[in-house]
C-alpha cells in the first residue's frame, strides 16, 4: 500500500482536473458535474480549497491541465 497523499497532492489533483474542464469551457457539462464532486469527496477537500490552490498556482495547474510536462510546483 502506498503512502497517503498530502493535502497539497490532493489539491493538485483536484485543481488539474477542474482546470482541464475549465480550459474546455465544460464546467457545466454532465461529465464534470458527475466526476468533480466525487473527486472532492474522495480526496476530502472542498471546492474553495481547490479554487485557492488554483489561484496560487495557476501557471503550473494550467500547464498540467493542458498535458504539458512540468508537473506539480515545488514546495515553498
Amino acid at each position: 500500500m502506498g503512502k497517503p497523499k498530502s493535502l497539497k497532492d490532493k489539491l493538485w489533483g483536484a485543481a488539474v482536473l477542474k482546470m482541464s474542464f475549465r480550459l474546455k469551457d465544460s464546467e457545466d457539462s454532465p461529465a464534470y458535474r458527475a466526476i468533480y464532486p466525487g473527486v472532492l469527496r474522495d480526496l476530502g477537500v472542498d471546492d474553495a480549497e481547490v479554487e485557492k490552490y488554483i489561484a496560487e498556482n495557476r501557471e503550473a495547474v494550467e500547464k498540467a491541465a493542458r498535458g504539458s510536462s512540468g508537473g506539480e510546483p515545488s514546495a515553498e
